[in-house]
Protein backbone atom coordinates (compact mmCIF):
# COMPACT_ATOMS: atom_id res chain seq x y z
CA UNK A 1 0.00 0.00 0.00
CA UNK A 2 1.01 3.44 -0.61
CA UNK A 3 1.38 6.01 2.21
CA UNK A 4 2.68 9.33 1.65
CA UNK A 5 5.64 9.55 3.82
CA UNK A 6 5.93 13.50 3.36
CA UNK A 7 2.49 13.74 4.39
CA UNK A 8 1.37 15.49 1.46
CA UNK A 9 2.19 16.25 -2.14
CA UNK A 10 1.27 17.73 -5.71
CA UNK A 11 0.91 15.51 -8.39
CA UNK A 12 2.23 15.91 -11.95
CA UNK A 13 -1.46 16.24 -12.77
CA UNK A 14 -2.23 18.98 -10.41
CA UNK A 15 -4.32 16.94 -7.80
CA UNK A 16 -2.89 16.11 -4.29
CA UNK A 17 -1.79 13.41 -2.68
CA UNK A 18 -2.23 13.08 1.08
CA UNK A 19 -1.76 11.01 4.75
CA UNK A 20 0.00 8.51 5.80
CA UNK A 21 -2.12 5.70 8.34
CA UNK A 22 1.23 3.97 9.23
CA UNK A 23 2.54 6.58 11.64
CA UNK A 24 1.91 5.69 15.27
CA UNK A 25 1.78 9.43 16.54
CA UNK A 26 0.23 12.06 15.20
CA UNK A 27 1.87 14.06 12.43
CA UNK A 28 1.64 17.79 11.13
CA UNK A 29 2.71 19.59 7.85
CA UNK A 30 1.13 23.35 7.58
CA UNK A 31 1.41 25.49 4.84
CA UNK A 32 1.27 23.91 1.92
CA UNK A 33 0.58 25.47 -0.66
CA UNK A 34 -0.85 24.33 -4.16
CA UNK A 35 -2.94 25.60 -6.95
CA UNK A 36 -3.30 28.74 -4.72
CA UNK A 37 -4.78 27.21 -1.57
CA UNK A 38 -2.68 26.90 1.52
CA UNK A 39 -3.61 23.22 2.96
CA UNK A 40 -2.80 21.99 6.64
CA UNK A 41 -2.33 18.15 7.13
CA UNK A 42 -2.81 16.24 10.52
CA UNK A 43 -2.28 12.18 10.11
CA UNK A 44 -1.68 9.03 11.87
CA UNK A 45 -3.30 5.69 12.13
CA UNK A 46 -6.08 6.85 14.10
CA UNK A 47 -7.63 10.32 11.94
CA UNK A 48 -6.11 11.41 8.74
CA UNK A 49 -7.46 15.42 8.39
CA UNK A 50 -6.74 17.97 5.84
CA UNK A 51 -7.65 21.14 5.78
CA UNK A 52 -7.58 24.02 2.90
CA UNK A 53 -7.77 27.45 3.98
CA UNK A 54 -8.39 26.60 7.33
CA UNK A 55 -11.25 24.68 6.23
CA UNK A 56 -12.00 21.12 6.60
CA UNK A 57 -11.85 19.53 3.10
CA UNK A 58 -11.32 15.76 4.24
CA UNK A 59 -11.44 13.52 7.10
CA UNK A 60 -11.07 9.64 7.66
CA UNK A 61 -11.03 7.88 10.91
CA UNK A 62 -9.34 5.79 11.21
CA UNK A 63 -6.15 7.23 9.24
CA UNK A 64 -6.28 6.56 5.30
CA UNK A 65 -3.57 7.73 2.58
CA UNK A 66 -5.66 9.76 -0.23
CA UNK A 67 -3.67 10.11 -3.97
CA UNK A 68 -4.81 12.25 -6.93
CA UNK A 69 -7.43 13.61 -5.29
CA UNK A 70 -8.67 16.26 -7.49
CA UNK A 71 -11.78 18.71 -8.12
CA UNK A 72 -13.09 19.00 -11.53
CA UNK A 73 -16.21 20.56 -12.70
CA UNK A 74 -18.62 19.34 -9.78
CA UNK A 75 -16.61 16.18 -9.17
CA UNK A 76 -14.19 15.17 -6.62
CA UNK A 77 -11.96 12.22 -7.65
CA UNK A 78 -9.34 10.68 -5.30
CA UNK A 79 -8.14 7.00 -4.41
CA UNK A 80 -8.29 6.35 -0.67
CA UNK A 81 -5.94 3.88 1.20
CA UNK A 82 -6.22 2.04 4.32
CA UNK A 83 -6.33 -0.56 6.74
CA UNK A 84 -9.64 -0.57 7.94
CA UNK A 85 -13.12 0.63 6.89
CA UNK A 86 -13.36 4.54 7.12
CA UNK A 87 -15.72 6.89 7.62
CA UNK A 88 -14.92 9.85 5.37
CA UNK A 89 -16.35 13.37 6.36
CA UNK A 90 -15.81 15.87 3.35
CA UNK A 91 -16.55 19.59 3.27
CA UNK A 92 -18.27 20.57 0.21
CA UNK A 93 -20.88 23.35 -0.52
CA UNK A 94 -23.81 23.66 1.88
CA UNK A 95 -27.11 22.17 1.15
CA UNK A 96 -26.50 20.40 -1.74
CA UNK A 97 -27.29 16.84 -3.45
CA UNK A 98 -23.99 14.90 -4.35
CA UNK A 99 -24.07 11.07 -5.80
CA UNK A 100 -21.41 9.10 -3.86
CA UNK A 101 -19.57 6.64 -6.52
CA UNK A 102 -17.20 3.59 -4.99
CA UNK A 103 -15.46 1.39 -7.11
CA UNK A 104 -17.75 2.57 -10.20
CA UNK A 105 -20.68 1.53 -8.26
CA UNK A 106 -23.24 4.67 -7.43
CA UNK A 107 -24.26 4.80 -3.80
CA UNK A 108 -27.24 6.53 -2.62
CA UNK A 109 -27.80 10.82 -2.97
CA UNK A 110 -26.68 12.91 0.04
CA UNK A 111 -26.92 16.33 1.12
CA UNK A 112 -25.00 18.09 3.16
CA UNK A 113 -25.82 20.18 5.81
CA UNK A 114 -25.93 23.77 6.27
CA UNK A 115 -22.59 23.23 7.20
CA UNK A 116 -21.46 21.47 4.02
CA UNK A 117 -20.70 18.25 5.73
CA UNK A 118 -21.09 15.04 3.13
CA UNK A 119 -20.06 12.09 5.07
CA UNK A 120 -19.78 7.94 3.97
CA UNK A 121 -18.27 4.95 5.65
CA UNK A 122 -16.31 3.09 3.05
CA UNK A 123 -15.10 -0.94 3.37
CA UNK A 124 -11.28 -1.04 3.07
CA UNK A 125 -10.57 -3.96 4.98
CA UNK A 126 -10.93 -6.62 2.30
CA UNK A 127 -9.47 -4.52 -0.70
CA UNK A 128 -7.26 -2.03 1.42
CA UNK A 129 -8.08 0.26 -1.51
CA UNK A 130 -11.06 2.36 -3.54
CA UNK A 131 -11.35 4.93 -5.93
CA UNK A 132 -14.43 7.47 -5.36
CA UNK A 133 -15.91 10.05 -7.21
CA UNK A 134 -18.28 12.44 -5.62
CA UNK A 135 -20.23 13.91 -7.94
CA UNK A 136 -23.01 17.08 -7.87
CA UNK A 137 -26.69 16.47 -8.90
CA UNK A 138 -28.06 19.24 -10.91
Amino acid sequence: MAVIEELIRTESDGSISFGNYELDKKTKRSDFEAGGDLYKIKTFREITRLERNDTVLYESVPGTSVTGMKMEGGCLHFTVEGHDDAQITLGLGEDVEYRVVINGSPADLIRTNMGGKLSFSIDLAETGKADVEIMEVD
